[in-house]
């Protein structure tokens, strides 16, 4: 995936490999518990056959985990001063490297698009999502 983006002088790139960004992303999600029908026969996973319709009832009565990243993560200002400009760094990094992080982050502040009208140089055409939907329904 390629990002473009207007610079004084020229265009500006950003390249990302989606395969990266996945591995990360499912390395940062904590993993579930794993079930080894072999080693525990009288045992059925959640989910599997064996369930009454009360304790099926019930489980649907719970509400699932929300999925949450594997630690903590620090808010930092990309505009100091400005505390509706931030962005989330993790809190397990080294003092160093968040410094550096903070940094170059800050230094690099006017080529965040917080709004919309912040993609000069883009034609809305090319940027707007459009949800299909029948506009006849109410939401």
């Amino acid at each position: 995936m390629k990002i473009k983006f207007p610079i004084p002088g020229g265009v500006g790139e950003v390249q990302r490999d989606p395969l990266q960004s996945r591995e990360c992303y499912v390395e940062a999600v904590p993993k579930g518990q794993k079930w080894n029908v072999d080693d525990a026969p009288d045992q059925v996973p959640p989910g599997k056959k064996g369930k009454t319709p009360e304790e099926k009832n019930s489980e649907e009565a719970e509400t699932p985990a929300k999925v949450q990243p594997a630690e903590e993560l620090l808010n930092i200002e990309i505009i100091p001063g400005n505390p509706n400009k931030t962005t989330r760094i993790g809190s397990h990094l080294g003092e160093e490297t968040k410094k550096e992080i903070t940094l170059c982050l800050q230094r690099n502040a006017d080529i965040f698009a917080w709004t919309p009208q912040d993609l000069e140089g883009i034609d809305p055409q090319v940027i707007t999502h459009h949800l299909n939907i029948d506009s006849s329904y109410k939401p």
